[in-house]
């Protein structure tokens, strides 16, 4: 059998004035993040990270914020139609796990219904999604709350 690990990672810069939507879950909070679609910058990781593994290229080749389609779109669309690009690939999803990068908010409350989120969206069990989150201790554009990233790996096998 074949198997395939995939890193990706993504940021964002955190402004007034929009919604911050980490997971696929909106999370209250005096800053959103910015970019060309809804910048969940979680989903944004993990599709990276299940394109890499298939070598499918990146989240900009299938979904280019020069594409007016995408603006505000929605990325738990964008994380269903790269499960599709994965299977059609030929393979399936063993494993995600995820680490978020910020200093506010804290994200623990909302952990569990990202992982139901992401599950569902993938068609994975929750136990297959292992999320995290640390601060940069004050460092950086993360520790002043200028932006936001997220990393994430995955493990793809060949579908039997």
């Amino acid at each position: 059998m074949s198997i395939r690990i995939g890193y990706g990672i993504d940021f964002h810069r955190l402004v007034e004035g929009r919604d911050l939507v980490i997971g696929g879950v909106q999370i209250p909070h005096h800053k959103g993040a910015l970019g060309h679609s809804d910048a969940d910058v979680l989903l944004h990781a993990i599709c990276d990270a299940l394109l890499g593994a298939a070598c499918l290229g990146d989240i900009g080749v299938h979904f280019p914020d020069t594409d007016q389609a995408y603006k505000n779109i929605d990325s738990r669309i964008l994380l269903a139609r790269t499960r599709e690009l994965v299977a059609e690939a030929g393979y399936r999803i063993g494993n995600i796990d995820a680490t978020l990068c910020l200093e506010a908010p804290k994200i623990k409350p909302y952990v569990a219904r990202m992982q139901e989120v992401i599950a569902g969206t993938l068609g994975i069990g929750l136990k297959d999604i292992s999320i995290k989150a640390t601060t940069t201790e004050k460092l950086g554009f993360i520790g002043r709350e200028e932006g936001l990233a997220a990393h994430a790996v995955c493990l793809l096998m060949e579908k039997q």
